[in-house]
């Protein structure tokens, strides 16, 4: 390893210890990963469980936090809406973020699955657990969990107590954070808790144009959650949860010119392409030095994006004897998110823009393939409002479990049917600005005195729907000491996917009215050159069975050893950023498949030395057929389609280690490898074999390294920590296409991330405990990108930075009756 290994973890591998035991052992970390309370070393699956300490040492509130902590994940921001998460497992994850497409990691808020991935930066207001499920998970979890799952687990009322939390965290960028949680019996058998969270933070990049810092984020979230044990056997818990967040996104440092497009055949639209290109480059000093700059500037007013979710959840179990339980989870969801698209900030003036914000310009029909209303225009005549990408989504699921033991023990089951409805839709259906630039430049000698004015319209709706049964049982047969457990899942699903899509663009050639065309002028002339559309339909069903096989052996009281053979299918879709062609609509009216994984997976979970010494490690081999490949279409700024790659692998080896060296260091070190090659496919656009793609983001190696110092301990005054956490990540593609897996284009490079804390916990206060830590993130100030892209007009490579060096205090307070 090249960097050196420092840091610490509290339950970054789901362990910790108990704080004033002698001796000190590591302790049992329960989790519901198989739908049922388990200890992790008795789960035949690879996976890390942050309980409530941990999550609070370490700072993680949403499944964004994540990232830097879980070597086999990694999370990024989608480029032009930073609180929609990519979010990937061993290497397989969705490059875009579409309401057509789904995720292959399945997020489920206490056993509700959430469909689509805009505001997961969103923290919930009273988080206790977060379990990453590494690998398919296709029985239990059903679709959509190719690469795994993600599940995040709530606190539920408590009926005999009366409970109470409050965290206050400030620190740098003038960070303010507040959660208060309250539980409180009402009657007998029946509680209620309500949890409140307010959190601000300024952007670490400032904009000295117009509009917000960039990073700017504002949350206000509650949740109310009633449980009622109605009797001894029978349990009802609701939950009602909101959040509403607002944010200026992070923007892109350009870092190098975009090249000149060769074109020996003369094509007029790589000529067109060419002209634009260099009219671009013209407005922008380039960060030619690759590092994270302190500021930059937006010619155009950058909006404030907005997202708000809410949802409502009930659950409902009842024991039916001592050995068997039904459970009933219903659960909707309502989604809405306002994300302004601006991808020219940086450019000196407004004279180049590509975004979606308010521009006054030329008539256009209103029908989409309607003659033009006027050409040539004499002067601009229509305020055209912004048109971002609003989505709105709902979506329900209702979810029936029967599980039980048979045969005094011997065979466990679980079983169930699952139903999910969903609707949404992208867009407006109005008409605004896409792109306005100088053809050619005066300093590259190519510029022709006029100028290109881009306008869009698009609009998107879905309807999906998916049903699946499923089922699970293990066997413990009487044999070896009854050590050997065997375990059958199957999982039969099918889905229904509608889509209607209109995309249009109308393209103008803009003589200049004062002469300038480096500007939009009041009396320029435009000249509709084009009105090119699409309004497609498309209809997909799809169905699938996926088994698993699972032989655990249970070679000493502490060492299980584990093989599984698992299933896991991802439903296909559309691609909402086909080409405005012919070609274009034909593909998204015929979508694309659905994707297939056969994982196979050799594990050990183990303790040693009196339980102070932990390590789990797996090998797996997955084999993707049909995997989707989101790529972009060459020469173009935001296109896009997908291919249904023939047949890819993915190798790797994953190890978690825990040590308790001694009463008062703890350390940890957790390692990912990960060898992954895609087979030549079909390309759509060309429809022959093409060796070119890629996985985006599969880092052949990702560690964290861990060490956690008791300073100081007392029964009577609680205890002083101190922590560090070292997380390396190998470089990464950034891009589907081999072509531009460059440090010229997208590629990533590697980085590491320091954190580190020190706390005094368990203070003796008023009938409570307190805790008081100071604690720092990105100590040595590391600078890293989190997303690249080399297809702007601009720039052939564009660079999203990470959060710089962070610092702060916490305040936590708990009280319990």
């Amino acid at each position: 390893m090249k960097r050196l290994l420092i840091g610490l973890w509290l339950g970054a591998a789901g362990t910790n210890y108990a704080a004033h035991a002698e001796p000190r052992q590591l302790e049992e970390v329960l989790v519901t990963a198989q739908k049922k309370t388990e200890s992790l070393q008795d789960t035949p699956i690879a996976l890390d469980a942050f309980g409530e300490q941990a999550l609070e040492r370490e700072g993680i509130g949403n499944v964004g936090d994540l990232a830097n902590n879980v070597p086999a994940m990694t999370i990024q921001p989608f480029p032009i809406n930073t609180t929609t998460l990519r979010i990937y497992i061993r290497g397989i994850g969705l490059i875009d973020a579409q309401i057509t497409q789904d995720p292959p990691v399945g997020v489920y808020v206490d056993g509700a699955y959430i469909a689509r991935s805009a505001a997961l930066t969103t923290e919930l207001a009273d988080l206790t657990r977060i379990e990453v499920l590494r690998g398919p998970q296709g029985t239990l979890y059903g679709r959509n969990s190719t690469a795994g799952a993600v599940n995040l687990i709530t606190r539920q009322p408590d009926v005999d107590r009366v409970q109470l939390k409050q965290a206050f965290t400030v620190g740098d960028r003038d960070l303010f954070s507040s959660k208060t949680m309250i539980n409180v019996p009402v009657v007998d058998g029946l509680a209620a808790k309500l949890a409140y969270l307010n959190k601000r933070v300024d952007g670490y990049i400032e904009n000295t144009g117009q509009g917000g810092d960039f990073g700017d984020t504002d949350t206000e979230g509650y949740r109310l959650d009633i449980g009622w044990d109605i009797s001894d056997t029978v349990r009802l818990d609701y939950a009602y949860d909101r959040a509403e967040v607002t944010n200026t996104n992070l923007v892109y440092s350009h870092a190098r010119p975009s090249d000149p497009i060769p074109n020996p055949g003369l094509d007029q639209g790589i000529l067109f392409t060419n002209l634009i290109n260099a009219g671009a480059r013209q407005f922008f000093d380039f960060n030619t030095s690759g590092n994270r700059p302190d500021r930059i500037f937006s010619a155009t007013p950058f909006e404030e994006a907005k997202n708000r979710i809410s949802g409502h959840q009930l659950s409902l179990s009842w024991q039916l004897d001592d050995t068997t339980t039904l459970k009933y989870l219903y659960a909707e969801r309502e989604l809405y998110d306002k994300t302004p698209t601006i991808l020219a900030t940086g450019a000196s003036t407004d004279g180049y823009r590509l975004d979606n914000s308010p521009v006054f310009s030329f008539p256009v029909a209103a029908v989409a393939g309607d003659s033009a209303v006027c050409s040539p225009c004499i002067g601009r005549s229509v305020q055209y409002g912004e048109v971002h990408p609003v989505v709105d989504q709902e979506q329900f699921s209702h979810e029936l479990q029967l599980s039980g033991d048979l045969f005094g023990g011997q065979l466990s089951y679980i079983t169930g049917l699952y139903y999910f409805e969903e609707r949404a839709q992208q867009g407006r259906g109005q008409i605004g600005h896409l792109l306005s630039a100088p053809l050619g430049s005066m300093a590259e000698q190519n510029s022709t005195g006029n100028r290109i004015e881009v306008l869009t319209q698009a609009r998107f709706d879905i309807e999906n729907t998916a049903a699946a049964v499923f089922a699970q049982l293990t066997w413990r047969p009487p044999i070896l000491d009854e050590r050997l457990s065997l375990t059958l899942g199957a999982r039969h699903s099918e889905d229904n996917r509608k889509a209607d899509a209109l995309r249009r663009q109308i393209t103008f050639l803009v003589v200049p009215g004062d002469l300038d065309n480096t500007d939009r002028d009041d009396g320029d002339i435009g000249t509709q050159l084009s009105d090119d559309f699409y309004d497609v339909s498309g209809d997909k069903d799809f169905k699938d069975d996926s088994f698993s096989f699972i032989a655990e052996y249970e070679a000493a009281d502490d060492i299980n050893l584990y093989f599984k053979v698992s299933e896991a299918y991802k439903s296909g879709g559309f691609n909402t950023r086909e080409q405005v062609t012919a070609e274009g609509a034909q593909r998204f009216a015929n979508g694309f498949d659905e994707e297939k994984v056969t994982a196979y997976e050799l594990g050990i979970k183990s303790r040693f030395f009196d339980n102070r010494l932990q390590i789990n490690a797996d090998v797996f081999q997955q084999d993707f057929v049909d995997q989707q490949l989101n790529f972009s279409v060459p020469n173009t700024t935001s296109d896009t389609t997908v291919a249904n790659a023939g047949e890819s692998t993915l190798k790797g080896f994953e190890m978690d280690a825990t040590w308790l060296a001694s009463e008062q260091l703890l350390l940890i070190l957790n390692y990912a490898y990960l060898s992954a090659s895609i087979e030549p496919s079909r390309n759509p656009l060309s429809g022959e074999l093409d060796d070119g793609f890629v996985f985006d983001s599969a880092p052949r190696h990702a560690y964290t390294a861990a060490a956690e110092w008791t300073l100081w301990r007392s029964l009577q005054w609680g205890e002083v920590v101190a922590n560090a956490t070292y997380a390396f990540t190998d470089e990464r593609n950034g891009g589907g296409v081999r072509e531009f897996a460059t440090f010229d284009a997208d590629r990533m490079d590697d980085f590491a991330v320091l954190n580190a804390r020190l706390g005094w916990y368990d203070i003796p206060l008023m009938g409570g405990v307190l805790d008081l830590a100071l604690w720092s993130k990105n100590l040595l100030d590391e600078e890293y990108s989190i997303s690249n892209v080399h297809n702007l007009p601009q720039a052939g490579r564009s660079v999203m930075f990470g959060e710089p060096r962070s610092y702060g205090a916490d305040l936590i307070y708990r009280w319990d009756s």
